[in-house]
Order: C-alpha cells, then structure tokens, then sequence
C-alpha cells in the first residue's frame, strides 16, 4: 500500500496541520502530546471512494457510501506521556 492516496488527508488539531501522510500526522500529534500533556485528534478526511478503499478496504467504502459528505471519516485520538527512566 502506497503512504499516501490523493483523495485522503489527515488533519490534526482541527484545521491546524494537514499531512498526506499518516506516519507525518502521528509524529505531529505524539509530539503536540508529550509537550502539552493532552490528547490531540487525527481526524481522516477522505473525499472519494476509492480513498474509502484505500484507507479502510470494502468497509470504508461501505462506512464512506453510508454518509459521503460527512465532514471527518473517522477521529483518531493520540495521548502519549514521559513516565521517565526505567530502571
């Protein structure tokens, strides 16, 4: 599977970030979170269903074909604390 798909982005922080990527959307987010300390969303926008198919196989095209114009696929929320050294 290709890192990206022309009809899928994922958006962090509501408008703040948008990636192409969702190893580009989680290293933002995991790094929001461990310097803030609060959780951030990763909200997947696909705008087609072949994003649909890309993203999530034939039940994203089924979950996408229930509601195509909803305004975020699916939130991903990305907590991460330091709980520091381990010894």
């Amino acid at each position: 599977m290709s890192k990206s798909h022309k009809d899928v982005e994922f958006e962090v922080g509501a408008g703040q970030k948008v990636f192409k990527t969702f190893d580009e959307a989680i290293a933002y987010a995991v790094t929001r979170a461990l310097s803030d300390g609060r959780a951030h969303a990763i909200d997947v926008l696909i705008y087609s269903t072949s994003g649909a198919r890309w993203w999530g196989g034939d039940i994203g095209v089924e979950s996408y074909n229930e509601d195509p114009h909803a305004t975020v696929f699916e939130r991903i929320e990305i907590l991460a604390e330091s709980v520091g050294r381990i010894a």
